[in-house]
């Protein structure tokens, strides 16, 4: 605990850096072929204690705030989308104890065994009958005593085989509305996982997202304490689009960087007369800085207002707008620069079996726009916009 407190970020960044050379980049395309979870990656991330890097110290963990876990993102986006993106969906997991559990005794205690043993936290929030609608559940907790049994249809589950527990979303009782929800954490060692659909899809394909049918039981202590509703709108929804974002820039700028090794091997060839490829890689690395530049405003702004505590800005229109802002240009700018980057790298780029092949970013790339599909995203934005007043 010790040695986890004293690290500054700098050694946290080396570390992951190293990581992400040395394994994570080693394992990518193996991962990506087999559609299997990156075991090596997450081993060694384990090794080093960066499972519990938004753990505030006191428990164990690191205690980075929200723009250094975004940086960590960012970086492992650069060596393989899945890894990051099972990382990012982590912590996600871990930001709703820490905001909304960390004062109840058993998510006290619980934060401490996930820093000493890097628990892996998946989420199954998705049903089956409700689409994608967050704020609605069809599954219930069903109290037994001071215990409870629950079952639910998901179609979703990331990497739920490999993982230690699942945050589960509810309804809080049996005849509570669909909108009174609660989030529970639930050991997949207590849990049955039947399948419903497999995983064989064109990008990130190392995240293991099946559909299950989830069965489990537990404690009432293992509820979170705050209304689902609560937890959505200051933790869930933007901190998922903070880090899936940043993992997304990193994949943008590894695909950029490969554009700009082909440019630069392209004039030492022939100095005397530019490629035209290098005024595309120019028009890229700008589309790439305005990706950047507004994923980093946001950054700021949610980690002001949680420094601020200013829990009313949290439910404001406007802020679920901005929300939905960087997601929304995150998720299909990706998709533009990798694009751009695979015209500048050529022919190269698009064979699966080159050092320079971008087949893997362009196929994550496209996933981006519809994990949480974008038209449902605008329609929300939508609503809310004639319910503002200004931007």
């Amino acid at each position: 605990m010790d040695a986890t407190a004293s690290r500054d970020f700098a050694d946290i960044l080396k570390i992951v850096d190293t990581i992400g050379a040395g394994v994570i980049s080693d394992t990518a395309a193996d991962v990506d072929t087999q559609a299997r979870f990156p075991s090596e990656s997450f081993e060694a991330l384990k090794s080093h204690r960066l499972l519990s890097a938004y753990v505030p110290r006191e428990f164990g963990g690191d205690e980075l705030s929200i723009s250094q876990l975004c940086k960590i993102c960012e970086m492992l986006g650069r060596y393989c989308a899945s890894t990051a993106m099972i990382y990012a969906m982590h912590q996600i997991q871990v930001a709703c104890i820490v905001h909304h559990a960390r004062n109840a005794d058993f998510f006290r205690d619980y934060l401490v065994s996930l820093c000493e043993h890097q628990y892996l936290l998946a989420s199954a929030t998705t049903e089956l009958g409700i689409g994608g609608d967050l704020r609605s559940s069809l599954c219930a907790l069903e109290p037994e005593g001071d215990n409870f049994a629950l079952k639910k249809q998901a179609p979703v589950i990331s990497y739920a085989l490999d993982a230690d527990a699942v945050m589960v979303t509810c309804r809080s009782h049996p005849e509570a509305a669909r909108s009174d929800q609660v989030q529970v954490l639930v050991n997949t060692g207590d849990s049955e996982f039947e399948p419903l659909s497999g995983w064989d899809t064109l990008g990130f394909r190392g995240t293991c997202s099946s559909g299950y049918t989830l069965t489990a039981s537990g404690g009432s202590h293992q509820v979170l304490p705050q209304p689902f509703a609560d937890i959505l709108s200051k933790t869930m929804h933007p901190v998922s689009h903070l880090v899936w974002g940043s993992l997304w820039l990193g994949l943008a700028t590894d695909a950029v960087n490969r554009a700009r090794a082909s440019v630069r091997n392209a004039y030492r060839k022939n100095p005397d007369s530019p490629a035209i490829s290098s005024i595309r890689l120019s028009e890229v690395d700008e589309q790439l800085y305005s990706m950047r530049s507004g994923l980093y405003v946001f950054i700021r702004e949610y980690e002001d207002l949680l420094r601020d505590n200013n829990e009313d800005q949290f439910s404001n229109f406007g802020f679920s707008i901005r929300t939905n802002n960087v997601k929304l240009r995150c998720s299909e700018m990706v998709v533009d620069i990798v694009g751009r980057a695979l015209s500048i790298v050529g022919i190269s780029g698009y064979r699966n079996d080159s050092k320079n092949s971008l087949s893997r970013h362009i196929r994550d790339a496209y996933g981006a726009a519809l994990m949480v599909n974008n038209d449902r995203i605008r329609q929300h934005n939508a609503t809310m916009q004639v319910a503002i007043k200004e931007s």
